[in-house]
């Protein structure tokens, strides 16, 4: 059955940032655009930012109460809130934290139930409906219509409510595609007096998207944490043999690489077991590098456990600069002496890109959060990024570990205890491929 679609239009204000501030939200069924619910509250004073995110948790609450299970679209015209519960810009803010994490929460709910939820930006002239509510919350004006509670839907009377329903002829667009599940479409630059460095690196101290628990630590004292990488799934550049990092086209799975993603999800249940199930006692948390090829194969792990899967940019694999695109036998061929660099030298820098120290710097420290936040985690990533975790835990340098194999769908799982100990259980196990 194909889940209902529906959009959440979000926005806030605040007349002096900290200012008198107010929100707006609505939820529209995003085949015939009708108008599902809309709210509008004045929040005193606040800033603009705040208003923005509380807009966006009463959105997601009204689209949750239409329809848990639906594919929900957050269109919003502020590029901040997007990219951050993009997981791409990190939340510096402790009450934008607290607003953010309850979004998570609630398209965590959504997407546990079946459902999904993903965010667009929009332009503001396409945002005018959310818009005007917020203006009326900064007025002091409190709406809550709910059309679809109502028997009638063609009856527009409710004495308890205003009467009047925001224009917004251009915001429905109900024959537009929604984004893709599992993505972030964001299109366009920043709102000129958006707050924020629409620049500062993507470095998600935050879960992303809503999509992993948040909380303590989970493992009992004395239980080792446990780690488990896996390789996404094949691609044509792997196919030919092509250098793919996260400068060059982000390339999705094909066929063969999805169907190895589904076998992969199968042998991670069976090894795992059922509970780290989304409801067993200790739910297995699922991340994914940002880059199409992990993140899908990350969902289709998520999923088998009843979770979800956030996207996490500093598991992107190293960055080839000019040699994206490139055959390893063209390089051994045209600048064999380069290449030896590349696999032997850390500091030895891809042209236009990253060097293997750099990729080390941001996987490592990535890794280290997830050992932190303790209980099991599987994480959906690349060749580059699982071998700068083996040097870490091993010790090795990378010529060394570059001689590991590690082939697409097959999984690495690496045990840390409490005090530090770390045990490398299997590397690059690709029984579940074998037919």
């Amino acid at each position: 059955m194909t889940a209902r679609r529906l959009i959440v239009e979000a926005d806030g204000g605040s007349r002096g940032n900290p200012g008198v501030a107010g929100f707006g939200a609505l939820v529209r069924d995003a085949a015939s655009g009708q108008v599902l619910a809309e709210r509008a509250e004045p929040l005193g004073k606040a800033s603009n930012n705040v208003a923005e995110y509380t807009g966006l948790v009463v959105g997601l609450t009204e689209a949750e109460m239409i329809d848990d299970r639906a594919a929900v679209e957050v269109r919003m015209d502020s590029k901040l809130v997007v990219e951050q519960m993009s997981g791409r810009w990190k939340i510096k803010h402790d009450d934008m934290k607290r607003l953010a994490a309850q979004a998570r929460e609630i398209a965590r709910r959504i997407e546990k139930a079946g459902g999904v939820v993903v965010y667009r930006w929009i332009p503001r002239e396409r945002n005018k409906a959310a818009d005007k509510l917020s203006n009326d919350g900064m007025d002091g004006t409190s709406v809550t219509r709910r059309p679809w509670q109502r028997p009638d839907p063609s009856d527009p009377s409710d004495p308890s409510e205003p009467s009047e329903s925001p224009e917004s002829p251009e915001a429905a667009e109900p024959g537009e595609p929604m984004s893709e599940p599992g993505s972030s479409a964001v299109a366009g630059s920043a709102r000129a007096d958006e707050p924020g460095d629409p620049t500062e690196p993507a470095e998600p101290a935050e879960p992303a998207r809503g999509r992993v628990r948040t909380g303590p630590a989970t493992t009992p004292p004395g239980e080792p944490v446990r780690v488990v990488l896996v390789r996404h799934g094949v691609t044509e550049a792997n196919r030919d043999g092509r250098l793919a990092g996260r400068g060059g086209a982000d390339l999705d799975l094909d066929g063969e690489g999805q169907r190895q993603a589904h076998r992969l999800a199968a042998a991670l249940h069976a090894f795992l077991g059922d509970r780290h199930l989304g409801d067993g006692p200790d739910p297995v948390r699922v991340v994914s590098s940002s880059l199409t090829r992990a993140h899908r194969t990350g969902q289709l792990v998520a999923a088998r456990f009843g979770v979800s899967c956030a996207a996490q940019p500093d598991w992107d694999e190293q960055d080839y600069g000019d040699l994206e695109g490139r055959t390893i036998a063209d390089l051994a061929a045209s600048d064999p002496d380069g290449l030896q660099r590349l696999r032997r030298d850390a500091s030895a820098r891809c042209p236009g890109g990253e060097s293997h120290a750099d990729l080390e710097e941001r996987v490592v420290a990535a890794y280290e959060r997830e050992v932190a936040a303790g209980g099991t985690v599987v994480v959906a990533t690349h060749r580059m990024a699982i071998l700068a975790v083996l040097g870490h835990v091993l010790g090795a340098d990378l010529e060394h570990v570059w001689r590991l194999a590690i082939a697409p769908a097959s999984m690495t799982s690496v045990r840390v205890w409490p005090d530090g100990a770390v045990s490398v259980e299997f590397v690059n196990d690709t029984s579940h491929l074998r037919d």
